[in-house]
């Protein structure tokens, strides 16, 4: 499980995008959420839409992995197509903030790998939160004077990568996630392949 975290601007969407364009062995979790469909985005594919009273139900029902309350709105991973991905072999990306990583940390630590995103600067953050023309001034404003708060979680992540450039911050999750991949406890069927060669040496 690859999280990937950030102040709202900072760019998490995007990477995620770019590796999923990149990697064909990760899928995407699709979080549900309470707040209301911004123009542009699509049922299923960027979130599941739903109201409180079935927020609530999922997560009486133990339905969800995580969940959290950011700016007013609920948002929760479902458990199920989270299990059955990695039941199938697939390495599962999530875009969630640090109140969902730490209880994702918490109910499986070892299956998780934490990647916080941070902006170059808090002028450029401002910027992309202005340019992508998704929230009013009020949220936006509201958006910047939590970042700081979100920065301060940096230090509960295993990775950290400064998002200069999309291309380049996409390539170094990238290499995280190959490197994360090839770690020993993580190489399914190692110890029988490493038995077989021994038999021929």
């Amino acid at each position: 499980m690859l999280v990937l975290s950030s102040p709202s601007g900072a760019g998490k969407t995007s990477i995620a995008r770019g590796l999923l364009a990149a990697e064909p062995e990760l899928r995407m979790s699709v979080s549900v959420t309470t707040r209301p469909k911004r123009v542009g985005e699509v049922e299923g594919r960027d979130y599941h839409f739903v109201d409180q009273a079935e927020f609530d139900r999922l997560v009486a029902d133990g339905a969800l992995l995580e969940h959290a309350t950011v700016f007013g709105n609920a948002y929760g991973t479902p458990r199920a197509p989270v299990e059955q991905a990695l039941g199938a072999g697939f390495d599962v990306l999530f875009d969630i903030d640090w109140q969902g990583t730490q209880e994702l940390a918490g109910k499986m630590p070892k299956d998780l790998v934490a990647v916080f995103v941070l902006p170059p600067t808090v002028g450029e953050l401002r910027r992309r939160l202005t340019q992508r023309a998704a929230d009013s001034e009020d949220v936006i404003a509201k958006r910047m004077a939590k970042a700081a708060s979100e920065v301060s979680h940096y230090a509960e992540y295993d990775y950290v990568i400064i998002n200069h450039d999309l291309d380049r911050s996409v390539a170094q999750v990238r290499a995280i996630l190959t490197a994360e991949r090839l770690r020993r406890d993580r190489r399914t069927g190692l110890t029988e392949f490493v038995r077989n060669l021994q038999k021929d040496i």
